[in-house]
């Protein structure tokens, strides 16, 4: 059976209010991956209260030097919470397997992305997730048509920028929505 009609790899998820799932709640997720067979993606906008980069780097014996950046450790989501996957932009390119999701996003889920961010060399931006958003056949195309989420072009200042809690109005004002027009409850015409 054929689900996945429009691909929304690279696409912004917009959780729309009265999901009904609190994980969700205000959720910003950029889809890395989707087919027939189901569909990925990491949460953009929820960062971690308090996991540092700098320490999750020293748990797995990868020494930051001087030149590395402190960028955010985010919640990606509630499957598998003990992997963590590196989105960032194209820039970087691991010879382990990085994943192209557009012509300016790639998602890394091996030591060497962290390796050459800890060393300074690392993609120019980059947001490390633990955890994914993951669905089955079919099962997001359900969750959009019963209005749980709204699509929408993704853009690198909303995916990597630092201001998570301006996120999710700031995807929803890229199509043009207020967020306190936004209804919880779901209407079909």
């Amino acid at each position: 059976m054929k689900y996945a009609s429009t691909n929304l790899a690279g696409k912004l998820l917009i959780a729309m209010p009265g999901m009904g799932d609190p994980r969700f709640e205000q959720a910003v997720i950029y889809v890395c991956a989707h087919a027939d067979d189901g569909a990925m993606g990491l949460i953009v906008n929820k960062p971690s209260a308090d996991l540092r980069f700098r320490d999750m780097l020293l748990q797995m014996e990868i020494v930051p030097d001087g030149m590395a950046r402190e960028i955010r450790v985010h919640l990606g989501g509630p499957v598998e919470l003990e992997r963590g996957f590196v989105l960032h932009s194209s820039d970087y390119r691991s010879d382990r397997g990085t994943l192209e999701v557009d012509q300016g996003t790639s998602m890394t889920a091996t030591t060497d992305v962290l390796r050459a961010i800890a060393s300074g060399r690392g993609p120019k931006s980059s947001l490390f997730a633990l955890g994914y958003s993951g669905w089955g056949p079919g099962q997001l195309e359900d969750e959009i048509a019963d209005n749980g989420w709204l699509t929408c072009d993704a853009r690198s200042d909303i995916v990597f920028g630092r201001a998570n809690d301006l996120k999710w109005t700031a995807a929803l004002k890229l199509l043009g929505v207020d967020p306190a027009g936004l209804s919880p409850e779901a209407g079909h015409a």
